[in-house]
């Protein structure tokens, strides 16, 4: 329960986080599916109220600032950072440098616009009684992408933010991230969940292996931008995916 408390008061805005010094985070990270899950569950709940009342685009707008609202900002904050530094500097030095200030630059400005125009035109365009299911998914699958990367790649300082996840860890968190994201997935869309969190994978270790040649490993920074990245890609496919069954199929694959 306490690193449950730990994966929650660190990932969302929720103040349950125990009290005391924390040294290690390790175990906290094995149920970032699981505090994805109840993100989804709160998004389609609102999803769900919403719908009904108020026009699609205002629909998708108020879904993506409640997510930015209920993460706190954490990921997209390191998406910005990571415009920023992968995008500004030429030598990994560089990079880091640009990484751990804190000003925003013209990469940040142009990435942030541009990864909230496409989530937000994603969340317009998924439409049907299955948008509920991937709405519950998706944060969950990218919050395993995260874990993932956390797990393959090294980090990239001594110090930092990150650090407090690679102190203690070990497989198991890996492992029961993937059962709450294979039996989520199953659960809410079958064997297309399968598709999703294989996307949701790749996605997230080919960005976390491009990171890892550019600074050497990964940074905090770095992990909320996996986040993100894995987020556009979920519900990317998913749109596709539907897209595809309803014409050859003439019916929803989930």
């Amino acid at each position: 329960m306490r690193n449950l408390r730990m994966a929650i008061g660190f990932l969302t805005i929720l103040p349950v986080a125990p009290g005391g010094a924390v040294v290690s985070m390790a175990g906290a990270r094995a149920f970032f599916p699981l505090v994805g899950l109840a993100l989804g569950g709160i998004l389609s709940g609102l999803d769900l109220a919403m719908r009904d009342v108020l026009p699609p685009l205002v629909v998708g707008a108020l879904l993506v600032i409640t997510l930015v609202l209920l993460t706190r900002a954490i990921h997209i904050e390191g998406f910005l950072d990571a415009c920023d530094g992968l995008f500004g500097g030429f030598t990994r030095e560089r990079r880091l440098e640009i990484l751990h200030d804190s000003h925003v630059g013209a990469f940040a400005v142009a990435g942030g616009a541009s990864l909230l125009l496409l989530k937000w035109s994603l969340l317009v365009g998924l439409v049907g009684d299955e948008r509920t299911f991937l709405l519950i998914l998706f944060p969950c699958l990218s919050r395993f992408g995260m874990l993932a990367t956390m797990a393959a790649f090294p980090y990239a300082r001594e110090q930092g933010m990150g650090t407090a996840f690679q102190t203690e860890r070990g497989w198991w968190q890996v492992g029961f991230g993937l059962i709450t994201v294979v039996v989520a997935s199953v659960l809410l869309i079958g064997g297309a969940g399968g598709i999703l969190l294989g996307v949701a994978l790749i996605v997230s270790l080919a960005f976390g292996r491009w990171v890892t040649g550019l600074l050497g490993g990964m940074t905090g920074d770095t992990y909320g931008a996996v986040n993100e990245v894995a987020e556009v890609a979920v519900l990317m496919t998913g749109i596709i995916l539907l897209d595809v069954a309803l014409e050859l199929f003439q019916s929803p694959l989930w």
